[in-house]
């Protein structure tokens, strides 16, 4: 019986010949990661069990990157209690204010993750690294203590949604478009605990930071994950860049799929998700005009270079408009720096924009973009749950770069051409 990418990287790190959809493995892990809102809870749980020391102290990666530079003293102490726990464990992958980034922006940059790897994180988008060729997925605090000790986990082998994609995407839309296009048609839990394995001619035409993009929001569908196969441009982004092994591994011709969603490229549009959920999408020109008070073009989603140079392009030469804040985070040190050789953070600065250290804070509603009842925003984030950004009252519209660029010129959701609201 054929396997999917996932069920074959599964196998692998099992010690099997093949599993099957439902089967229940032990599987080794190649990386095991949290942040300084889930990995002081998998310390306590770690102590608790009474472990004394990880299973490989080059294997566990901790990133101080949602509520840092620490917010308040709350804050603080999670990331001492992090940063003693590296210390004590002499972690290699410690990364604290100053050399953070990201998390799921960070690891790819870094070399840290690659094709065939096996990865689990305390944080539900470390399924970004299936754009990789890669096997990750969320878990809890407990499975990222007993991953930390035992370098395995336990996995129910998930069945497949097989996502074709034909042509090619068109100008000012991105996979922040393709994604949110997928979550509209299966919904939040058109995937639960499912593998979204993304395949077709379509791939070829997506850049890396597209399929960054897909892979982060697969746990919006409900996936357990999502995946790419392993290309050219794969092999170059990694190439150099990647410290272990690259392990492609492909779909059988005959690999069975609970069902499948072909998306033509060439027809996408210009795509945002209205309060409250991913789900609830439309074509960004079908609510034009709807007025917001902030926009945050950032995050694990789309704080990436494409991404910032998507938002000045956009910027160069306007303005923000008055009484809307832009908040534009650069998702890791590395890029933050690439935007300031390339102008980008002048653009940014001269429209009148708030240029952020890399964090997370605006988009789960920790610091740095709070909003208050009644306000909205337009985000190039992953949730827009309610209260996700602050208060209960307030709103969070998912979009591209280009649109939440052209959306705070316009002090309303806007597109880019003309940047026109009719």
């Amino acid at each position: 019986m054929g396997m999917t990418m996932t069920q074959k990287i599964l196998a692998a790190h099992a010690g099997l010949e093949s599993v099957q959809a439902g089967d229940l493995i032990a599987a080794r892990l190649d990386l095991v990661l949290g942040n300084d809102i889930t990995a002081p809870v998998a310390i306590d749980e770690f102590r608790k069990a009474g472990f004394g020391q990880v299973f490989d102290k080059e294997k566990i990666a901790i990133v101080l990157d949602h509520y840092t530079p620490c917010k308040d003293i709350k804050a603080a102490q999670l990331c001492k209690k992090a940063r003693d726990f590296a210390r004590e464990q002499q972690l290699t992958l410690f990364y604290d204010v100053g050399c953070v980034g990201i998390e799921h922006a960070l690891l790819p940059e870094q070399g840290l993750v690659g094709p065939g790897d096996c990865i689990i994180g305390a944080d539900s988008h470390t399924c970004t690294y299936g754009a990789l060729g890669a096997f990750s997925t969320g878990v809890g605090s407990t499975d990222m203590a007993a991953g930390m000790a035992a370098g395995e986990n336990w996995f129910k082998v998930p069945e497949a949604i097989k996502v074709t994609l034909k042509g090619q995407l068109n100008r000012y839309v991105t996979g922040k478009d393709v994604i949110l296009h997928l979550i509209g048609c299966i919904g939040v839990d058109g995937a639960l605990y499912k593998s979204l394995e993304f395949t077709g001619e379509g791939v070829a035409s997506l850049s890396m930071d597209d399929r960054f993009t897909i892979a982060n929001m697969a746990i919006e569908a409900g996936a357990k994950n999502g995946i790419f196969p392993v290309d050219e441009k794969t092999l170059e982004y990694v190439k150099g860049r990647y410290k272990g092994t690259v392990d492609v591994y492909e779909a059988d011709p005959d690999a069975i799929y609970e069902s499948e969603v072909v998306i033509d490229l060439d027809q996408l549009e210009p795509t945002v998700s209205l309060p409250h959920l991913p789900s609830n999408t439309k074509k960004a020109k079908e609510v034009k005009g709807l007025h917001i008070d902030q926009v945050i073009i950032g995050s694990c989603t789309n704080g990436r270079i494409s991404d910032l140079r998507a938002a000045a392009e956009v910027l160069k030469g306007r303005k923000v408009a008055p009484f809307v804040r832009c908040i534009v985070i650069p998702a890791t040190q590395e890029i933050y720096m690439q935007s300031i050789e390339e102008g980008l953070t002048e653009i940014f600065i001269n429209a009148g924009c708030a240029v952020s250290t890399p964090t997370c804070g605006p988009c789960l509603g920790g610091h740095m973009g709070c909003m208050c009842e009644g306000e909205r925003a337009v985000a190039t984030t992953n949730r827009n749950f309610i209260g996700r950004m602050g208060h209960a009252e307030s709103e969070v519209i998912l979009a591209s770069p280009y649109i939440a660029a052209a959306s705070a010129v316009m002090g309303a959701v806007a597109l880019p051409e003309g940047l026109e609201v009719k």
